[in-house]
């Protein structure tokens, strides 16, 4: 995607309204151009299938599973921000755990949206409160077994440090960082808690506890 093009942005809402608020918004940020809203996934892979960023309305009146959703949109290529209500903490739970890049609640504050936003069509995961409480109550979370400097490498590295910098603060090589993050992966893997991306890694450290939760010294 070149540097200079805006983010495509589409939204799944099936409140026609919706749109007029979304597309004043997003009017304030020249990085995203917005392509409209549909009823459903499927009708947006349909009208926008050059969407890059989707933000999905969790509850749908199509009755459309959160998580079928998320996948189809990601089997598309295109980057998904939650939007929920927060009525069911289960599925905000479950989305937690998917490959959306962030979690809003309708009734957050417009600026909050838009941070979002920016930093999804960046393609950064921007973790909120939300996203941090449905993480917190997960019960299902299993333990990847990590070791300290596996726990110490993934720390460093989930917040984007490179690998020369991770490597030269740890006093170990290169290769060495690699093989680490190789090895958390499949740790991660092997617990259902798969971390292909960097991105990923960022949301394991979270959920353990090897990064602060937003809101939290």
């Amino acid at each position: 995607m070149s540097a200079s093009r805006p983010t495509r942005v589409a939204l799944v809402d099936d409140h026609a309204i919706v749109e007029v608020a979304f597309r004043a918004a997003l009017a304030e940020v020249p990085s995203v151009q917005f392509l409209g809203i549909s009823p459903t996934v499927h009708e947006l892979l349909v009208e926008h299938p050059d969407a890059e960023l989707v933000v999905l309305d969790l509850r749908l009146a199509d009755g459309s599973s959160p998580i079928s959703n998320v996948t189809a949109l990601r089997e598309h290529g295109m980057r998904v921000i939650a939007y929920t209500s927060g009525e069911d903490p289960y599925f905000v739970r479950l989305v937690a755990r998917t490959e959306v890049l962030g979690i809003v609640r309708k009734s957050a504050p417009v600026d909050v949206l838009l941070e979002t936003i920016r930093s999804a069509a960046a393609g950064q995961a921007l973790m909120s409160t939300e996203w941090a409480a449905a993480i917190d109550a997960d019960p299902e979370l299993a333990d990847a077994g990590l070791s300290a400097q596996e726990e110490a490498v993934l720390a460093m590295f989930a917040t984007g440090l490179k690998t020369q910098a991770v490597a030269s603060a740890l006093g170990i090589a290169v290769g060495t960082v690699e093989d680490y993050v190789r090895r958390i992966r499949s740790k991660y893997a092997r617990v259902g808690r798969a971390a292909p991306t960097k991105i990923d890694l960022y949301k394991r450290a979270i959920e353990d506890g090897f990064l602060p939760m937003p809101g939290r010294e």
